[in-house]
């Protein structure tokens, strides 16, 4: 029975398993373990058990994510471009599209910094 307790990480997808157990949600494949989860999303949702995220507890666990990841290094770094991009979406999303023609002369924004 305690022969396991060193591998409370699973193998991540390691088909090899060294030596590990075959067994448990932590051994199957990355993409069996996302089916699965989204199937109990679902069910939580449809049942009325699912956490519903306010505003800002999504936006603080989004923040949260976005400085672990930044951590550990594994952040996604923006290109100037990408960034005018992300920008101009999340307007358009907030603000209901086109402005009147005011697209592209933001003052002194979007210069190359």
């Amino acid at each position: 029975m305690a022969s396991n307790q060193g591998n409370q990480g699973g193998n991540k997808g390691n088909p090899s398993n060294q030596g590990g157990s075959n067994r448990g949600f932590a051994s199957m494949d990355p993409d069996k373990q996302r089916e699965i989860a989204s199937q109990g999303g679902k069910a939580a949702h449809e049942s009325g058990h699912a956490h519903e995220f306010t505003s800002e507890e999504a936006r603080e666990a989004g923040s949260k994510g976005g400085k672990a990841a930044h951590e550990k290094g594994t952040a996604h770094e923006f290109t100037p471009e990408e960034a005018r991009e992300a920008g101009r979406k999340g307007g358009e999303a907030s603000h209901g599209g086109g402005r009147g023609g005011n697209q592209g002369s933001q003052g002194g924004q979007g210069g190359n910094r």
